[in-house]
């Protein structure tokens, strides 16, 4: 068919080209112009002697072929229009669906970034070449592989073209990119399925390690690496382990994976199954696993069981390590077990027999034992006898001195010391101690030691409001009153007079052997100044002085160092009616003295007004009075009548 074709496209050619040559021809002969009418008419007949030719030709060479009879109108419907045009023969639709078919299955776009699928066909010492049905082989260093040391030649890879052609016209790809572009697809679906994924541990960090997932870095803490705890995390690194995804951070793009968890399911089986058999009272063999501050935990062969530390020793102890050490091979007895929380509670001490029980007739109340302060308490410390064997100390009675606030002042924990048994009650396991009972009891000749009047010396131990403890010797202590401490001085307090741990002397006023109580004074080592105070500030006496300070109720009037003076606000007045004014010097009369109440009241009125003043209202006759109002009536209310008088006394009214 396209022979013929080609030989009618021939003809044509051949007919035009006469009809070119006749046209010209015809031209040259007939005159230059000519109408439009006549180049139609010519036209046509070229047209139909075109056709005739054409029909001529076409019946030449059906004359070829005399079997076949092709009419010009079916001639005209097979002819290759397509051909004609283009030059080319037109390619059928389907053909060229197949072809692209073929081609997406059989080659890869090296233009686009999609993740494709490769075949490792070979290995050298740097990098793995790649086939992915490209024009040429791809390139990927083996340092992208670190996570799986076992690929060989054969292994299907995701690989991204990275390089479409480098300087040598090599095709270079990445499998790290590739695994990034999927990962995290990859991660949440492990983490939706609980998939077990494998791992490569890149390196050590703080509390764990940080492991490379399908190109993204996870992190994988120490608690998770093993059911057991592990000392040395360095022989995990450069390792491709399995791993389950048991968090994810989408905000932070964080991945927690735990090796852990792959092996627990099993172990939870076997420990099942071991608890099962366990009997209480049975002793089992195990191993140190873990030590902590409560107890110690045993790997009893596939389940792990605790120690606490209370039932490691009979003793007390401070912490778990005193008594095991990792890896340490023990015996212990089976306490209880929950099969439900598969729990077993362990004991150390319950393979030996209780200290307490040993004891027997060794030890009697009055015995003097030697012990180690264990624990140390505001009430008490413990002792340790021997191992288990406790007593207790009282504050009371680790000295006879009354001063000690708690065990820390006599007592520091890890001292040795001696007591002496007070109780022993061997079914409750409890004793009680004393120290002070050793040396003898300070109280038993205190009558010889300090009679009544006799005079010593004492250390200020402590305050109170209304005197100062004084200790004469350990166990002995006196109280000094704050009316004792001084004859002239006025005390509000006693820290005014003295301080703690000063030395003092003192005087032993009153004893009383039954209650263990002594009266001390310090002022009685003194004569009483005021009993010569009393003959020279006599009644109605006048001194000359200088007005000390003023107060809001008169004037202080200071004589010397012990002896004060007060004058109240009205006798201030001078005789040409103006006030004394303060650091003022005049004349004053003794109106008042009161040795009991150290009380001196001046007038400096009186000393130029020759007319008596009213005699103060606390006349002898009103003291008479106020005596038989006392003795006849003792209530609050005449109490309270005899102290205004006595402040009206001593305002001077």
């Amino acid at each position: 068919m396209a022979k013929k074709e080609t030989k009618n496209t021939e003809d044509d050619a051949s007919v035009n080209k006469k009809e070119n040559k006749s046209t010209k021809a015809s031209k040259e002969s007939k005159p230059k112009k000519t109408t439009k009418k006549k180049e139609a008419k010519s036209a046509t007949t070229d047209l139909k002697s075109k056709i005739i030719k054409d029909d001529s030709i076409e019946i030449v060479e059906a004359s070829k072929q005399p079997k076949i009879e092709k009419s010009p109108k079916k001639f005209l419907e097979d002819f290759d229009w397509h051909n004609y045009e283009e030059g080319i023969e037109k390619v059928d639709e389907k053909k060229l669906k197949d072809f692209d078919k073929l081609v997406k299955e059989n080659f890869v776009e090296t233009l686009t970034n999609e993740v494709v699928e490769g075949t490792v066909v070979h290995m050298t010492e740097r990098d793995a070449i790649i086939d992915i049905n490209a024009k040429s082989e791809g390139v990927i260093s083996l340092n992208e592989f670190r996570y799986n040391q076992s690929l060989a030649v054969g292994d299907k890879v995701e690989v991204l073209i990275d390089v479409r052609e480098d300087a040598s016209g090599q095709l270079i790809l990445s499998h790290r990119k590739a695994r990034v572009i999927q990962a995290w697809d990859r991660i949440n679906s492990a983490h939706d399925t609980g998939e077990i994924i494998n791992g490569y541990v890149k390196c050590r960090t703080k509390g764990g390690m940080i492991v490379d997932i399908f190109g993204i870095e996870a992190f994988l803490p120490g608690s998770q690496i093993d059911v057991k705890p592990i000392r040395d995390y360095d022989q995990f690194v450069n390792k491709t382990m399995e791993f389950k995804v048991v968090k994810i951070n989408h905000e932070f793009k964080n991945v927690v994976v735990s090796h852990k968890a792959l092996i627990e399911a099993d172990i939870e089986l076997q420990k099942k199954e071991i608890i099962k058999q366990l009997e209480k009272g049975q002793i089992l063999e195990g191993s140190v696993k873990n030590i902590t501050t409560y107890g110690v935990f045993m790997d009893l062969g596939g389940v792990d069981g605790l120690i606490h530390i209370t039932d490691l020793s009979w003793s007390r102890i401070n912490h778990p390590n005193e008594i095991v050490e990792l890896d340490q091979k023990l015996k212990v007895v089976i306490l209880d077990f929950d099969e439900d929380k598969s729990r077993i509670q362990l004991g150390l001490k319950q393979l030996t027999k209780h200290p307490w029980e040993a004891l027997g007739d060794d030890i009697k109340v009055g015995d003097v034992v030697k012990g180690k302060v264990v624990v140390i308490a505001d009430y008490g410390a413990f002792i340790e006898i021997t191992e288990g064997v406790e007593g207790l100390i009282l504050v009371s009675e680790m000295s006879w001195s009354t001063h000690l606030r708690s065990a820390q002042d006599f007592v520091n924990v890890g001292d040795k010391i001696e007591a002496k048994i007070l109780t022993f009650d061997l079914e409750n396991r409890k004793m009680s101690l004393g120290v002070k009972q050793l040396t003898p009891d300070p109280w038993t000749d205190i009558t010889k030691k300090y009679p009544v009047d006799s005079k010593h010396k004492g250390i200020v131990r402590n305050f109170t409001n209304f005197g100062v403890f004084v200790e004469l010797e350990e166990g002995v202590d006196g109280l000094i009153y704050i009316s004792d401490l001084s004859w002239t001085k006025k005390i509000k307090h006693p820290r005014e007079f003295c301080n703690a741990n000063d030395n003092i002397e003192v005087v032993v006023l009153e004893l009383d052997v039954d209650n263990r109580k002594l009266s001390l004074g310090h002022k009685q080592l003194t004569e009483n100044p005021w009993n010569k105070y009393e003959e020279e500030f006599l009644l109605n006496s006048i001194h000359k002085s200088e007005i000390s300070e003023m107060v809001p109720k008169g004037a202080i009037i200071k004589f010397n160092e012990d002896v004060t003076g007060f004058v109240p606000f009205r006798h201030l007045t001078k005789e040409d009616g103006s006030k004394l004014n303060p650091k003022e010097k005049a004349e004053f009369k003794v109106i008042e003295f009161n040795k009991d109440s150290k009380r001196i009241v001046l007038s400096h009125s009186q000393t130029y007004n020759k007319k008596e003043e009213k005699p103060p209202k606390s006349t002898k006759k009103k003291k008479e009075k106020t005596k038989e109002k006392v003795d006849s009536k003792n209530t609050i209310g005449d109490a309270n009548e005899q102290l205004k008088e006595l402040k009206n006394k001593m305002d001077g009214k």
